[in-house]
């Protein structure tokens, strides 16, 4: 019987570890995420295109692959859309959205508006797959920064 829960008791070990060894890569693939959101753009809020473009969120491709984010859409709490254009994230990159008008890179995109979108005190950034499935969530409630590492 002590060897019965001898064996009994390794193949748990055995199960416990196999579990963990399939969490690990999971975990290790990583994902397109929001990385930084930069609500407080500095200075007055006076709506120039400046201080539209200094308002950006940030997001972080911690995969080893590039990811397409065509048709995602990146939103706030009120439902102020930004739908990605054919644009691919390539692995490791990090992309700003900013709020006011630019031209398009592989480091910045710009949603086009004349207005702010992120409120200065709280808000909650979501971005959506093309599917609607949310990706990555993150919410902030403080004026004592200016931004939330997400």
């Amino acid at each position: 019987m002590s060897r019965f829960r001898s064996v009994a008791a390794v193949s748990a070990a055995v199960a416990g570890c196999a579990t963990l060894l399939t969490a690990g890569p999971a975990q290790a693939v990583g994902s397109v995420h929001l990385y930084k959101v930069y609500y407080d753009s500095p200075g007055s809020d006076l709506g120039g295109n400046a201080s539209l473009d200094a308002e950006w969120v940030q997001l972080k491709n911690s995969t080893a692959t590039s990811v397409s984010l065509k048709g995602w859409t990146l939103t706030d709490a009120s439902n102020h859309r930004y739908t990605f254009p054919a644009v691919t994230l390539k692995a490791g990159a990090i992309v700003a959205v900013h709020t006011g008008k630019g031209t398009n890179n592989s480091a910045h995109l710009y949603q086009g508006r004349a207005a702010y979108v992120w409120n200065n005190d709280k808000d909650t950034a979501t971005l959506r797959r093309s599917t609607g499935s949310v990706q990555s969530a993150c919410s902030y409630n403080s004026t004592k920064v200016d931004y939330k590492v997400c």
